[in-house]
């Protein structure tokens, strides 16, 4: 679910061209977008910082469609309901890609980890944008339900496949938009987090001992694989 917003008053600059966009096999009149900011569009978006509008999360996609002139129908997760409001920030026809938004639309989803066959590898808390996944190497991990965007990431880096997506309720807007401030603020305290370790450690000298920790890190990895492995064929 997207969030309403009002869209500032004025038209698009008249001294700009308009360019042309595509929708499903129609051409789109796409005007100038320079009304709104980036804020303004992330504050309406669900925050799933989930990347498949192929802009990485939710700001960097508001971003493009402010400066880039990006495609109003990039976000799955806010279906057509998400698309209409978009559409209306930036005052742009919809009607083009409502088919297509309809049929790829995304369910409100939560991961769940199955966890007596997780391995306590981390690959999903390192996957997760929100982090919203506790647990610690060689430990099993869970899944905090409430904080949880429903993003997927965490699926495809997990080496034994003990990660389900599950539908869930809808949220009421109030609701909705309190999750995704939430979500919003946690992603960037991530972001912040992690840009303060990179930094850190392109700050520390070489240490010769590197290749030995990588080393030790596979051979958990698949020592842990093959007790997965083992404990499945017992089962």
């Amino acid at each position: 679910m997207l969030h309403t917003a009002c869209a500032t008053s004025g038209p698009p600059s008249p001294t700009l061209l308009p360019q042309v966009g595509e929708g499903r096999g129609e051409t789109v009149i796409v005007m100038p977008r320079n009304h709104i900011t980036p804020e303004q569009i992330d504050a309406i978006l669900p925050q799933t910082q989930c990347g498949l509008c192929s802009y990485g999360a939710c700001m960097p996609y508001a971003e493009a469609l402010v400066h880039s002139n990006a495609a109003i129908n990039l976000c799955p997760p806010g279906g057509v309901n998400g698309l209409q409001i978009i559409a209306n920030l930036v005052n742009e026809d919809p009607e083009p890609f409502m088919a297509e938004m309809a049929e790829k639309a995304k369910p409100k989803l939560l991961a769940v980890i199955r966890e007596a066959e997780c391995i306590g590898c981390t690959k999903c808390i390192q996957a997760c944008p929100v982090d919203a996944i506790l647990g610690s190497g060689k430990l099993m991990h869970t899944v905090i339900a409430a904080e949880c965007t429903g993003c997927e990431l965490c699926v495809a880096p997990c080496p034994v496949d003990c990660i389900d997506m599950i539908t869930v309720n809808e949220l009421n807007e109030t609701e909705e938009k309190r999750k995704a401030n939430m979500a919003r603020e946690r992603f960037n305290a991530r972001q912040q987090r992690l840009n303060t370790v990179a930094n850190e450690e392109k700050a520390r000298p070489t240490i010769a001992t590197t290749n030995l920790s990588n080393d030790n890190k596979k051979a958990f990895l698949q020592a842990a694989l093959l007790r997965a492995q083992q404990k499945k064929i017992g089962s």
